[in-house]
């Protein structure tokens, strides 16, 4: 049994770092597999806080990271005995022997620099949906979990719910039917978006390093309270709008239940104004997924900008519902089959789901459970694969979080281009659009170009 703390993490980086965490640290460290973790957490505020609180249950928080330090103060008080930065290269050039697990909570467009020295490092790490906000980051962080053969999270909490697996055992055995359609919808955005917004510029206070919360992208705009801390989300350069914030949780559910990885056309409809900086307030996105294995051709629709789907006169209504069943205006889901329909009120399979017609009911009742539940959330599961008490992560890069973002993302880049997007998968390419090409890459800050080593 190794005694050194020092000991124990490097086997654990060499441990997990085999066949994707297959071969178990436990089998060696014996008592100690249920030692805690020493987590980096890389933003602290917001979402941040709720994946700290999440992963603190039976680890140890040793470093937090946050370029605001102001909103990083409820995590400092928190826990007292953290090492705190404001700079994430900072924080892993001196301590990263250090850290066991990471966590990812910032802005999306800094998710893939802070993930790529990440695993450049062999550290497990979760990373908040979307994987990125542009399409060539999530291929490439994809690419390269798989390839240093390191554990991976996206925080899509969904994708740990009871009713994902819940709703995947019901369609495995038939209980609607063949699935033709699953309709999404969102109230986001709630924040500004659309063409013409303007955020005034103000000073930057002295806790913030906006240096470093820029970070990747090219555009150098002056701090304004306007885009940090939260409405950042509406920039094509920071964010991804609508689609980017709540398709990940919703997406997900069909994702993973109907296999939806590989091929796949997107167009966009009843699209609102929006620019070069700006995504829209408003869109409707129709993807079409062609027959694979058992299942036939499956129809996605998704709706954001409805402010209440029970009123909204250009809100699509998904077929077959009860003419009284009221819908929840922030978002839900529909699945809709040959023979019935499941219907969740909510974006992540959190709440108990609905069958139509209620005949089908005692049916549901009879499935067996065919997949695991998942206890903790996405970091928790994490920290089991690492600790080998646990399988890799559903939502791990490469198998799903990086296909299921890249299915989001598409839908941006019809918005953007206004155009049908016939994308080819394997060569993350839209077919007969040479013009998409140019939108799959940011454009690099100098100094912030990606290192791949």
């Amino acid at each position: 049994m190794m005694h050194s703390s020092i000991d124990r993490r490097h086997f654990i980086k060499s441990a997990t770092t085999l066949v994707g965490g297959l071969l178990s640290p436990n089998l060696l460290l014996g008592k100690e597999h249920a030692e805690a973790l020493h987590v980096a957490a890389i933003g602290c505020g917001g979402k941040g806080w709720s994946d700290i609180t999440e992963i603190s249950s039976g680890n140890r928080i040793a470093f937090l990271c946050d370029v605001d330090r102001t909103r990083a103060q409820k995590a400092i008080r928190s826990f007292p005995e953290a090492r705190v930065f404001s700079d994430y290269r900072e924080m892993f050039a001196e301590v990263a022997d250090e850290i066991d697990v990471v966590t990812v909570s910032t802005p999306d467009h800094m998710h893939f620099p802070i993930a790529i020295e990440a695993i450049r490092r062999g550290k497990p790490v979760m990373v908040q949906k979307p994987l990125s906000n542009n399409l060539w980051e999530t291929r490439a962080l994809a690419d390269y979990a798989r390839e240093k053969g390191v554990l991976t999270v996206m925080g899509n909490q969904g994708a740990t719910m009871q009713g994902t697996r819940l709703l995947r055992e019901w369609l495995e055995a038939g209980l609607i039917g063949e699935v033709k359609e699953v309709y999404y919808w969102t109230n986001r955005p709630i924040w500004p978006q659309g063409a013409g917004v303007v955020l005034p510029p103000a000073p930057v206070p002295g806790t913030l390093n906006w240096e470093v919360w820029q970070g990747t992208c090219a555009t150098d705009r002056p701090y304004s309270p306007g885009i940090h801390p939260f409405k950042w989300r509406g920039f094509w350069d920071y964010g991804c709008g609508a689609l980017g914030d709540i398709g990940c949780h919703s997406m997900n559910s069909a994702f993973w239940a109907l296999d939806l990885k590989g091929d796949f056309v997107v167009q966009a409809s009843k699209v609102s104004e929006f620019d070069d900086t700006f995504a829209p307030k408003r869109a409707t996105l129709v993807y079409d997924f062609p027959a694979k294995g058992g299942r036939g051709a499956v129809k996605v629709i998704w709706q954001d900008g409805v402010e209440n789907p029970n009123t909204d006169k250009d809100f699509v209504r998904p077929p077959g519902l009860p003419a009284d069943l009221k819908l929840n205006p922030e978002f839900g889901q529909v699945f809709i089959g040959t023979e019935g329909i499941i219907f969740f009120n909510d974006a992540y399979c959190g709440t108990a789901p609905a069958v139509f017609p209620e005949t089908l009911r005692q049916k549901a009742r009879t499935i067996p459970q065919v997949y695991p539940r998942v206890k903790g959330g996405p970091t928790q599961e994490l920290c089991r694969a690492v600790r080998g008490d646990g399988p890799k992560p559903i939502s791990n890069f490469e198998d799903h979080a990086g296909p299921l973002t890249e299915m989001v993302l598409t839908g941006n880049l019809a918005v953007r281009l206004g155009k049908r997007i016939d994308w080819d998968s394997k060569n993350m390419v839209a077919r007969g659009l040479p013009e998409a090409a140019e939108m799959l890459k940011r454009k690099y800050r100098d100094g912030w170009e990606p290192q791949f080593v």
